[in-house]
């Protein structure tokens, strides 16, 4: 009896069991034909993007194949040091002039200025080099002898190099150009190619400079403490000058790939629109511009000069013009201040106790504004404390209203010794009107923070008549 009562219970168990995975089955013949429709879809969604991917890729593969072609015209290159000492310690940063007028006198004044504008401590990190490529000897030798002169105590101890470079090969053969502005952009790449070929192992960051550039004191304290801010965020070029050209920062690792770039177009293409394209090729989409310049041009003895290399002047753009906003914190307040006096222009500040890694200073715009730049200031301008060290500042699009906030941010910058002070770009055919302006703290500091004033300019619009 005992048995049979186990017998009947196995045959029901089977008969569940059986069921069960008949069940399943039939289940699973549907998912799978539902997977397989949604899994056709998805292929055709992955297909048509990765063939854009690989359109773009293919694109960047085929520009960096004949990068590599052309890297190979400089195996004809000559260099000739005129001036100081080849064998250099690796500095913080080389300031490289490219010389290509022998009849202007403004470069003695240009490597003047920026001697004068650095202290002692500067000159530790710095080498200026100085590309020649003139072949006229009477020229070279006067202004070896000038330099000599004047620079002999900075020469004897390796903060000036000047060398004489040539391309050499059919590269250095005359070209036929279509404009006055070809030929100087031929020239000018030409040479860029030369001093920054020469400097790949000079230095961790190379700054490029024309032959007539004025200077602001203490620029290099300027650039290393930006340095010091984007160490760990992606760039290819900071720029520090409204100029077209001079007063841009690289990475020297990127030299070479840039070299060989400049020399893939050696016609009428100017000489600062590939540098943009350089840039948005290591995917660097806008540029970044610090403010305020700290390099100009002291003048021009060209007729051509102003329109090939135009210089963009800065802007008077008056005084900020904050938008009405609400703001949010989640940071604690000190001494009775608020979060909205960070952005009120009235002169009031906003203390916070203590501030942690990812609390937020949020700036809810009423109406989108198209930001044309931004300004951050924190901490107090008399003794440089309570400064927010470690933050960063982005600007947001596609508001939400529950909670008030942006669905996406853009990254405009870290602060720098507590500050920013930046014009704002906008990638081709994105959002250019920004709802939000986000205020990030990306490290907990251990004391008080001031944050002094938020400031915003934006473009105002034209009206209709």
């Amino acid at each position: 009896m005992r048995g049979r009562l186990w017998r009947c219970i196995r045959v029901l168990t089977s008969l569940v069991i059986l069921g069960f995975f008949l069940h399943e089955n039939i289940a699973a013949r549907e998912e799978q034909q539902y997977n397989t429709l949604l899994s056709e879809k998805k292929k055709m969604i992955q297909q048509i993007a990765q063939e854009e991917i690989s359109s773009e890729i293919t694109n960047h593969l085929k520009y960096f194949t004949e990068m590599q072609k052309s890297a190979h015209v400089l195996q004809h290159a000559t260099y000739t040091v005129l001036v100081g000492a080849a064998l250099q310690a690796k500095r913080l940063l080389t300031v490289g002039i490219s010389v290509q007028h022998k009849n202007r006198t403004y470069l003695l004044d240009t490597i003047t200025s920026l001697f004068q504008a650095s202290s002692e401590q500067d000159l530790e990190y710095m080498l200026i080099l100085v590309l020649l490529s003139d072949t006229d000897p009477k020229w070279l030798n006067q202004t070896v002898a000038n330099i000599s002169g004047l620079f002999m105590p900075h020469i004897e101890s390796g903060r000036l190099l000047v060398v004489h470079g040539l391309l050499g090969g059919s590269r250095a053969k005359s070209r036929n150009h279509t404009s006055p502005c070809g030929k100087l952009y031929s020239r000018q790449k030409t040479s860029f190619a030369l001093l920054m070929n020469f400097a790949l192992n000079l230095s961790e960051y190379f700054l490029l400079l024309g032959d007539n550039v004025q200077s602001t004191p203490r620029f290099l304290s300027d650039i290393f403490w930006v340095l010091e801010a984007w160490n760990q965020l992606p760039w290819v070029i900071l720029d520090f000058s409204s100029m077209a050209i001079s007063g841009k920062v690289f990475h020297t690792e990127d030299l070479s790939r840039l070299v060989s770039f400049l020399l893939l177009f050696p016609k009428d293409i100017s000489t600062h629109l590939l540098l943009s394209e350089f840039r948005l090729l290591l995917s660097q989409n806008v540029p970044i511009r610090l403010n305020p310049s700290i390099f100009y041009r002291m003048t021009s003895d060209s007729e051509f000069e102003d329109t090939c290399f135009p210089v963009e002047q800065d802007k008077d753009l008056g005084e900020p013009d904050n938008p009405t906003a609400t703001v949010f914190t989640d940071m604690l307040s000190l001494w009775n201040t608020h979060a909205p006096y960070a952005y009120i222009l009235n002169g009031d500040s906003f203390w916070v106790l203590d501030a942690l890694k990812h609390n937020y200073l949020l700036v809810v715009l009423d109406k989108p504004q198209k930001v044309i730049k931004v300004a951050v200031e924190t901490g107090s301008n008399e003794n440089k404390l309570n400064l927010l060290k470690y933050g960063q500042l982005l600007l947001g699009y596609s508001p939400m209203d529950y909670p008030k906030r942006c669905a996406h941010y853009n990254l405009v910058g870290p602060l720098v010794r507590g500050q920013l002070d930046q014009m704002v770009f906008y990638e081709e055919d994105s959002v250019k009107e920004i709802s939000c302006i986000k205020l990030l703290v990306t490290a907990s500091h251990d004391y008080p923070i001031k944050i002094t004033q938020i400031k915003v300019w934006t473009e105002v619009e034209e009206e209709e008549y």
